[in-house]
């Protein structure tokens, strides 16, 4: 069972974006692995912040966090999503720019750099969105779904360096290699420095000779690819699920981003969903409400037979506890509940028509007067059949 995000962090639900940046920040120099050489426990807190901050500081993932949890995110148990395996290439290329050059440049002696991107690494490739529908019963159990994306893949001729061979790969002569251009100002304080980007080889700190004349020196073609996906019980419509690194290749090496699973629901021909709960309409006959009948219903995982208490009246709500979806976030599940519609006759013959006037005329027929016998009610039942 994952943790919840704000508890790894140590932040409250209504906490800022500024605060949560800082807080990622101080518990991820805590379990730096760096820090803690040879320390398992440490480095899996390390990613377990990472993928907090991760959804926590964007904007969107955070509010399906808070509104599903885990599943908003794709952090259900066993559903193959989320950031739990995030690399630590992929935790230095995104996040570094939190830490600066305090953490990447000094305390690791400037191996990673300031930004936190590794030397001969692109930019990482954007978010895919896939929408993948689901019946009933999916919904209910579970699922697991193979799809083919069209995406940005790897070129395979030059591994995804975009370099026609090694020896094309040079170290970039603005910056030497460092992906960085440092420059000192004076200002009436005294002299500045800035650190920014390498403009000649937007920080990746190489360029490329010869190119790759299948991918044209990007290190990606566009593809596709089949991917597997396990999507949780419970989910909703509309509800947006994330698989980590399978999105769109990035460019030389990039990491690649997220394929973003967006849930469509099938209708079903008779039953109707409302949150955790299903919704069926029964329409009864007249004698069988007055009787009262044992009836075969629709549900969710298959067929269940019900009893129509004798007396029953028309819009009455039936329960059938448990019948209804489990919920994403708890062991919470909803029920089925089925409203009692009861058919009125048409085109009755004259014959049935005499039948109902004389019977009309029973004070059993004036609501809430008193029951009648069963032998009345056998009347009514051979009138209708």
């Amino acid at each position: 069972m994952k943790r919840d995000f704000y508890e790894i962090l140590g932040v409250s639900k209504g906490a800022s974006a500024d605060e949560i940046k800082k807080a990622y920040r101080k518990v991820a120099m805590q379990f730096h692995p760096d820090r803690n050489p040879g320390d398992k426990s440490a480095e899996d807190k390390f990613k377990e912040a990472a993928e907090a901050y991760e959804v926590l500081s964007d904007p969107d993932k955070k509010q399906r966090y808070d509104q599903y949890g885990h599943a908003g995110v794709g952090g259900a148990a066993g559903g193959g999503f989320g950031g739990g395996g995030m690399r630590m290439e992929d935790i230095f290329q995104n996040f570094g720019d939190v830490f600066g050059d305090d953490m990447f440049g000094s305390f690791f002696g400037g191996q990673r750099g300031g930004g936190g991107r590794q030397r001969g690494t692109g930019n990482r490739g954007s978010n895919l969105r896939v929408k993948v529908k689901l019946n009933f019963e999916d919904i209910l159990k579970g699922a697991h779904k193979t799809i083919k994306v069209k995406k940005y893949v790897r070129c395979e001729p030059c591994t995804g360096s975009g370099a026609k061979d090694k020896s094309s790969i040079q170290n970039c002569s603005t910056c030497n290699g460092s992906g960085q251009v440092r420059r000192v100002q004076s200002t009436f304080l005294g002299q500045m420095q800035t650190v920014t980007t390498c403009p000649t080889c937007n920080g990746d700190g190489t360029q490329i000779a010869n190119k790759c004349s299948s991918c044209k020196g990007e290190g990606r073609v566009y593809g596709e690819d089949t991917i597997s996906i396990d999507i949780p019980a419970g989910v909703q419509e509309g509800m947006q699920l994330s698989v980590h690194g399978k999105g769109n290749m990035g460019e030389r090496n990039g990491p690649p981003g997220d394929l973003l699973v967006v849930i469509e629901e099938e209708k079903h021909p008779e039953l109707m969903r409302e949150g955790l709960n299903v919704l069926y309409e029964l329409h009864i006959s007249f004698p069988d409400v007055v009787m009262g009948k044992e009836v075969e219903v629709p549900t969710v995982g298959g067929k269940a037979k019900i009893k129509i208490p004798p007396g029953t009246q028309a819009g009455k709500i039936l329960r059938l506890k448990g019948k209804g979806f489990p919920s994403v976030n708890s062991y919470e599940k909803g029920d089925q509940l089925i409203n009692i519609n009861v058919w009125t006759p048409q085109n009755l013959s004259s014959e049935e028509k005499a039948m109902l006037e004389k019977l009309n005329k029973s004070p059993n027929f004036v609501p809430n007067a008193a029951k009648s016998d069963k032998s009345f009610f056998d009347k009514i039942r051979e009138a209708f059949s």
